[in-house]
C-alpha cells in the first residue's frame, strides 16, 4: 500500500502525540511526590533543613532555566528530554540508598537539572514538530491534554503512594519512582526530531542571544512572554497551599485527599477544554483568567466547601488560560529561538512563584488561608480587565 504525504504526516503527528502524552503521564507519575517529606521527616530533618532543600531546588531552577533552553536550541532537544528524567531517578535514588541532608541536597539540584532539560526543549520540540506537519493549530489542544495526562498521574500518584508506602516503606516508593524516571526516559527517546540544530557550531551562548534578541526585536513575541507568568505563576504557587485552605474550610484530614482530587479534577478538565478556548481569543483568555479570579475569591472567602468547589473552577480556569499563554508563545516565536524564549518565560514563572510564596505567608500568617487566596486572586481580576482594554483598543484600531 502506498501512502500519500497527508497519511504520512498523520501518522507522524499520532506519533509524536502519543509520545507526548506518554512522557507527561510518566514524568507526574512518581510515588515520591506526595510523600517526600515524610521521608525528610524520618531521616530526622527540621522544618528549617527541610525548607532549605526546596530553596535549593527553586534556585537551581532559576539559574539552568534559561541556559538549558539555549542548550536546546543548540542541540538536540530530544536528548535532553532523555537525560532529564535520568538526572532525575538518580537525584531520587540517593535519597532512598543515602537518606541524609547531603544526599537529598544532591537529589534536589539533579532534580532541578533534569527538569531545566526539560523545560523549553519539550514545547519547541513539540510545536516546531506539530509546525512541521501542518498542525500547528492544533498546538493548545494538544498541549491541553499532555498536561491533562500529568495532573491524571498526579492524582493517580497520591491515590498509590499511601499503600505503597504501608507495603513497602520508602525503599518501594523509592524505587518505583526512579523505574518510572527510567521509562519517562525510553518514552522520550520515541519523539520524533527533524529539526536541524543550527546553533550547535556557534554553542548555546549564539543560541541565548538569538532567542533574547527576537524578544527584542518583535513587541508581539515580548507582550506573549510576560502573559506567561502572569497567568501560570500564582495559581501554581497556590496549589501547594490548598490542602490548608481545605482544613480550614472544616474537613476532616481523613477527607481532606478527597477534595483535593475534586479540585485536581477541575484543573484536569480545564486542561482538556484548552484547545476550545483558543478560538474565542485575547477576549475569551479576558474572560477565564477575570471570571476565574472572581470565583477563587469568593470561593476561598467562604469557608465551605462548596465554595471549595468555586476553588475548584477556578483552577480549571487557570489551568486552561494557562495553556491558552503558553500556545500563544509558540505561535509568536520562530523557530530558532524557540526553547530559549520558552525557557524565559519559565524563568519568569519560577521568579513570580518565589514571590508569592513570600507574600502568601505574610498574610496568611495574619489573617487566615482564605483570605491569602483571594489576595492571590486580584492580580487575576486585574489582568482580566486589562485583556478586555487590549481588545477594546485594538478594535478602536480596526474601525479607524
Amino acid at each position: 500500500m502506498t501512502l500519500t504525504p497527508t497519511r504520512v504526516g498523520d501518522v507522524r503527528v499520532r506519533r509524536l502525540t502519543t509520545t507526548l502524552y506518554g512522557y507527561s503521564f510518566l514524568e507526574e507519575f512518581v510515588l515520591l511526590y506526595p510523600v517526600y517529606a515524610l521521608l525528610f521527616s524520618d531521616a530526622g530533618l527540621s522544618v528549617w533543613q527541610i525548607s532549605s532543600l526546596f530553596a535549593l531546588w527553586s534556585v537551581t531552577a532559576v539559574v539552568l532555566e534559561v541556559p538549558s533552553g539555549a542548550w536546546a536550541d543548540a542541540v538536540s532537544r530530544r536528548l535532553l528530554l532523555v537525560v532529564g528524567p535520568l538526572l532525575t531517578g538518580a537525584g531520587f535514588a540517593l535519597w532512598v540508598l543515602v537518606p541524609s541532608y547531603a544526599a537529598f541536597a544532591a537529589g534536589f539540584v539533579l532534580w532541578g537539572t533534569g527538569g531545566a532539560l526539560s523545560s523549553g526543549a519539550l514545547e519547541a520540540l513539540v510545536y516546531d514538530e506539530m509546525e512541521r506537519g501542518g498542525v500547528s493549530d492544533r498546538y493548545a489542544r494538544v498541549l491541553g491534554r499532555a498536561r491533562a495526562a500529568g495532573l491524571i498521574a498526579v492524582m493517580a500518584a497520591m491515590g498509590l503512594a499511601g499503600p505503597v508506602l504501608v507495603w513497602g516503606g520508602h525503599a518501594a516508593v523509592g524505587a518505583a519512582s526512579v523505574l518510572v524516571c527510567a521509562l519517562a526516559s525510553v518514552t522520550a527517546s520515541r519523539f520524533p526530531e527533524h529539526r536541524v540544530a543550527g546553533g550547535v557550531r556557534e554553542g548555546w551562548t549564539a543560541a541565548l542571544r538569538g532567542g533574547l534578541r527576537e524578544a527584542r526585536r518583535d513587541r508581539s513575541v515580548r507582550g506573549a512572554l510576560l502573559l506567561v507568568p502572569a497567568v501560570a505563576a500564582v495559581w501554581g504557587a497556590l496549589d501547594e497551599y490548598t490542602p490548608l485552605l481545605v482544613r480550614e474550610a472544616g474537613v476532616g484530614d481523613a477527607v481532606v485527599p478527597g477534595v483535593l482530587l475534586v479540585i485536581w479534577g477541575g484543573a484536569t478538565a480545564g486542561s482538556l477544554l484548552a484547545g476550545e478556548g483558543e478560538r474565542f481569543g485575547t477576549g475569551g483568555l479576558a474572560v477565564l483568567v477575570g471570571g476565574g479570579g472572581v470565583a477563587l475569591a469568593v470561593g476561598a472567602l467562604a469557608g465551605t466547601v462548596v465554595g471549595l468547589l468555586l476553588v475548584a473552577a477556578a483552577f480549571g480556569a487557570f489551568q486552561a488560560a494557562t495553556v491558552l499563554a503558553e500556545a500563544r508563545l509558540q505561535h509568536r516565536i520562530e523557530a530558532t529561538g524557540r526553547a530559549t524564549l520558552t525557557s524565559v518565560a519559565g524563568l519568569g514563572t519560577e521568579l513570580v512563584t518565589l514571590t508569592v510564596f513570600a507574600g502568601y505567608a505574610v498574610v496568611a500568617s495574619g489573617h487566615g488561608h482564605g483570605a491569602a487566596f483571594a489576595v492571590a486572586a486580584v492580580p487575576y481580576v486585574v489582568l482580566g480587565v486589562g485583556l478586555v482594554v487590549v481588545v477594546r483598543f485594538r478594535r478602536a484600531g480596526a474601525e479607524v
